[in-house]
């Protein structure tokens, strides 16, 4: 069975840093593409950077240069380092294996900015 189960997020600042955790069993992080997806209150889940099992990481846009995909094989964890985060940046941050099985979902860990 496939899970994944985000962790980190947390009320920041403007400005602030956090780091988001995805915790994966049941399929290999280093053998299959990870990526981190976010929906802001009202809105459509949208991509945010994606992870290959090989290959260069990538990024939307709005976050390069402040956001890092990367991950740890042993601990099967992916994880998102965020930096100078900015109001626009709050969401529920949500987690996505691609699988040779299929698309798999975390529930989700919230981010908040504000001051």
């Amino acid at each position: 069975q496939v899970q994944l189960v985000e962790s980190g997020g947390d009320l920041v600042q403007p400005g602030g840093s956090l780091r988001l955790s995805c915790a994966v069993s049941g399929v290999s992080v280093s053998s299959n593409t990870m990526a981190w997806y976010r929906q802001a209150p009202g809105k459509q889940r949208d991509w945010v950077a994606t992870i290959p099992n090989g290959g260069i990481t990538t990024y939307t846009d709005s976050v390069k240069g402040r956001f890092t995909i990367s991950r740890d094989n042993a601990k099967n964890t992916v994880y998102l380092q965020m930096n100078s985060l900015k109001p626009e940046d709050t969401a529920v941050y949500y987690c996505n294996a691609n699988t040779n099985y299929g698309y798999y979902w975390g529930k989700g860990t919230l981010v908040t900015v504000s001051s």
